[in-house]
């Protein structure tokens, strides 16, 4: 079947405002939720099921036979699975429980390869959109992101790694390896917004180790507005995909992280 991404890509618009409708109402009366754990610092609420529930029901509906991967409930594999949506409902669900911004992001992966998606802020109605090579926007607004910065003006993002993730021993050294000569490091809690961040150039760069579901439209927008996506080591996606190992920025920070992670990071297998 012949798809035109632009209009799967509107679908997925829909979906998105519709669950951060729903999410939002849920917001502003989380301290009644129920809240379950799933591990360190990893928690989830009815808020995150109903919104995948939505998002999930809302585009099988409309492409019945693609395949989709959830933060909440079994995949789903389909007729065709060389197309697959990658759905993360609510990221940023801590943020979300305590009032801060938190986002939900929706990818199309086609034959492994990402091809459509988007970043939702509801509490900011910032929808973060990309195709591929047709640009990355903000609300419309083409983004494009400039190469170079001089390092004290340099702002990166990055996340506080749990002990269920291997790269958890080492985090403040790392820290302490960028920070001295930069402008600043900014936790956000939700690995979507970081990489948002960096497309529209509120941040130069963004690193973590974090799952794929949550950064593949990211990853998307930041190639589209002239970014550069590596792991720690200056490795593409077959790297990065699997060990959620993640660089994205633009050049200069690119280079940046890169020669002051390897200071503290032996080379990865």
């Amino acid at each position: 079947m012949l798809i035109d991404p632009a209009n799967v890509l509107a679908d997925m618009i829909e979906a998105a405002r519709r669950a951060g409708a729903l999410t939002l109402a849920h917001f502003h009366r989380r301290e009644s939720l129920e809240i379950g754990i799933k591990g360190p610092g990893d928690f989830v609420s009815i808020a995150d099921e109903q919104s995948e529930t939505l998002i999930r029901d809302y585009l099988l509906t409309r492409y019945p036979d693609w395949s989709l991967i959830g933060e909440e409930f079994p995949p789903v594999e389909g007729v065709d699975t060389s197309y697959r949506f990658l759905v993360d409902p609510i990221d940023g669900t801590t943020n979300f429980l305590s009032g801060l911004d938190y986002t939900i992001t929706i990818a199309l992966r086609k034959a492994g390869e990402t091809i459509c998606g988007l970043v939702y802020n509801p509490v900011t109605d910032e929808m973060f959109t990309a195709q591929k090579g047709h640009g990355a926007y903000l609300n419309g607004r083409r983004l494009t992101m400039r190469d170079s910065v001089d390092i004290g003006q340099i702002v990166v993002g990055t996340g506080l790694p749990t002990p269920n993730l291997t790269m958890h021993a080492g985090a403040y050294a790392r820290l302490d390896a960028i920070r001295a000569p930069i402008g600043a490091v900014r936790v956000l809690g939700s690995a979507a917004n970081c990489c948002a961040f960096v497309a529209c150039g509120r941040f130069t760069g963004y690193f973590e180790q974090t799952g794929f579901v949550d950064t593949a439209a990211g990853i998307l927008l930041v190639e589209e507005a002239g970014g550069i996506v590596t792991d720690w080591w200056g490795r593409g996606p077959e790297f990065f995909e699997k060990s959620g190992l993640l660089i994205v920025a633009n050049r200069a920070t690119h280079a940046f992280l890169l020669e002051h992670l390897s200071r503290v990071e032996p080379p990865a297998p």
